[in-house]
């Protein structure tokens, strides 16, 4: 993943793991849900998450993030890198679930202690 990572990552994962997708891998199952790593020298502890959803491969979205189209300013600014690891235990599932998804894993990385969370609306 990253060497020099978050204190809180190992709460992260523990909280996306904690995560199911009822609708994954059936007929229809053409969303994800995508973890972005954000880093913002800015701030007293630089590092955070962006959750988002997709019908896109998250690969290709977070590109556009970058390239500033349909883009967060958070990812398109802040961020570093796709977390596949986080969510590869969800994806892919209906846009119902990726939708409820995305604000579950929002809340969960705040819970879990992660101090600046972007996105999951």
């Amino acid at each position: 993943m990253f060497h020099e990572g978050p204190s809180w990552m190992t709460e992260a994962m523990r909280a996306a793991r904690s995560l199911t997708a009822t609708t994954r891998k059936t007929r229809g199952a053409g969303h994800s849900v995508y973890v972005v790593l954000l880093r913002d020298p800015r701030r007293s502890d630089p590092w955070g998450l962006y959750v988002g959803q997709t019908s896109r491969d998250p690969d290709l979205r977070f590109d556009q993030h970058k390239a500033g189209y349909k883009a967060s300013g958070a990812a398109r600014r802040f961020g570093q890198q796709l977390l596949p690891d986080l969510v590869a235990h969800l994806n892919p599932m209906r846009r119902w679930e990726a939708l409820d998804l995305e604000a579950a894993l929002a809340e969960a990385f705040r819970a879990a202690g992660v101090p600046w969370v972007e996105g999951g609306h």
